[in-house]
């Protein structure tokens, strides 16, 4: 994804944690309670990640992977596209002042 794809969203993209509220939980039929002992984790780091109020980590996204059975990236890919959005929101005007460069 380059700037330009991110400056065409008109929304943020889903933070991982919305997708596991809304998509994974009910799906696999588990409470927070339950995903945080299934990813040998601490209730208060799933309900912060599940509030969308901390970013899904490196390591987050290899437990998610395993236990949901996809890919560590997935998990990634879906942070990255949130974060990447926030950072454009804030320096916008700087970026557009940037002057690309040409190869020779």
């Amino acid at each position: 994804m380059n700037m330009e794809n991110i400056a065409e969203m008109k929304r943020r993209p889903t933070h991982p944690g919305e997708m596991l509220r809304e998509d994974f939980l009910p799906d696999y039929e588990l409470t927070r309670a339950e995903l945080a002992r299934a990813l040998g984790v601490s209730r208060q780091s799933v309900n912060e990640l599940l509030r969308e109020r901390r970013a899904l980590s490196p390591e987050m996204a290899l437990r998610l992977g395993r236990l949901f059975g996809n890919s560590p990236e997935f998990w990634l890919n879906a942070q990255r596209a949130v974060d990447l959005w926030d950072a454009e929101q804030v320096i916008r005007k700087d970026v557009a002042r940037i002057k690309p460069l040409a190869a020779m």
